[in-house]
């Protein structure tokens, strides 16, 4: 007799929504210790992330760089590696837009710079991965420690070339001079506009399907190729694919590479889409939210698009709901999110036994 499975839509969508709910649960409980309606406080937060043109703007715009760094998680781990170095390959992979726009926009147009842009983007994400890759490929260092360092590294590199390289002359903002317009990303509702199609201002722009492209990519990637066999099996059983003479120390390098570069291409959201000049800290925690976004999403990129529109709407929402509602501070905005990561990461395992053991008995009887 065979062995009774788990049906896949248990793993990929009935135990994340339950997490979830768990999660929302507990931060209504937190609201309600303030004082405040939880069912009130849920209205506002999901009005303001979807309620009207311009926050739905504002939550896919957000969910873009998730997306982004969602999948750099994604494709590292599917090879067994944990990186969480994606703060620091954006931050990187930033630089790499910021320089192409500066050195080009007085001279090229934009259909010049916006391919070089994407170019320096995943070049300087994926050199800024080499390092702990080739560290761990092939002198044993283990990545998460590697990876963590060179976050604070890049940021140490971002701020001293900016400010004794990179910043525009008499200003004493830490910021580069701001682009030529021919190096600014079109914003989608500038393009839909002349289509007769309102999606309200927002800073939402062309990088959106830039990254929905990157998904298809990663998702051929994976599951349709050669190389997607091999990291698959490395992260699987690092053993056996010795074993079946896969290059495990390649297959690792090349899979940091490519994390790094899809990291990078927050850069080209933030940096030529929204700010049009090269500053500090644009990155904003999107790498280290990278984790949760993959983890909830099961490391699919469907699944981390709705993780990351999930988390967007955290962010929009948020900052809606702590306007409306002046008790409800930034502070717990944040610790709301904080729960939705604890619940679909850390616990993210609470019910998967007794939830999967309910349907292995339903499928034996």
């Amino acid at each position: 007799m065979s062995q009774a499975k788990v049906p896949t839509w248990v793993n990929i969508a009935l135990i994340p929504a339950l997490n979830i709910m768990l999660a929302f649960l507990v931060s209504g409980l937190v609201i309600l210790a303030i004082g405040e309606n939880p069912i009130e406080a849920a209205g506002y937060l999901i009005y303001g992330a979807f309620g009207y043109d311009e926050g739905i703007g504002y939550t896919l715009y957000y969910a873009t760089n998730l997306i982004f760094t969602g999948l750099a998680v994604s494709v590292a781990f599917k090879g067994g590696l944990f990186n969480i170095g994606g703060e620091g390959q954006a931050y990187i992979g930033g630089l790499g837009v910021g320089l192409v726009c500066l050195s080009l926009d007085h001279s090229m147009p934009f259909y010049v710079i916006a391919p070089l842009a994407i170019v320096g983007a995943a070049i300087f994400g994926a050199a800024w991965a080499y390092i702990p890759a080739y560290l761990q490929a092939r002198r044993g260092s283990h990545i998460v420690i590697t990876t963590i360092m060179f976050n604070f590294i890049a940021s140490s590199l971002m701020v001293y070339l900016i400010v004794n390289w990179l910043k525009e002359d008499g200003r004493m903002a830490p910021n580069s001079r701001t682009f030529e317009e021919n190096a600014w990303l079109p914003y989608l509702h500038e393009l839909l506009s002349p289509l007769g199609i309102d999606i309200g201002d927002s800073p939402l722009n062309l990088t959106f399907i830039w990254a929905l492209l990157c998904c298809v990519f990663v998702w051929g990637l994976i599951w349709h190729t050669r190389w997607g066999y091999q990291l698959r099996t490395l992260g699987t059983n690092p053993t056996a694919a010795r074993y079946a003479g896969i290059d495990t120390a390649k297959v690792t390098i090349w899979a940091m590479l490519i994390s790094g570069g899809l990291a990078g291409f927050v850069g080209l959201n933030e940096i030529m889409g929204v700010n049009h000049n090269l500053l500090l800290n644009f990155t904003a925690g999107y790498g280290f939210a990278g984790i949760a976004v993959a983890l909830m999403g099961r490391n699919h990129p469907i699944g981390i698009i709705l993780a990351a529109i999930l988390f967007g709407a955290l962010y929009q929402g948020g900052a809606e709901l702590a306007f409306e509602i002046p008790t409800i501070t930034p502070e717990i905005v944040i610790a709301i999110q904080g729960l939705v990561i604890l619940f679909s990461g850390a616990l993210e395992h609470m019910f998967k036994d007794r939830i999967e053991g309910f349907f292995i008995r339903r499928a034996v009887a």
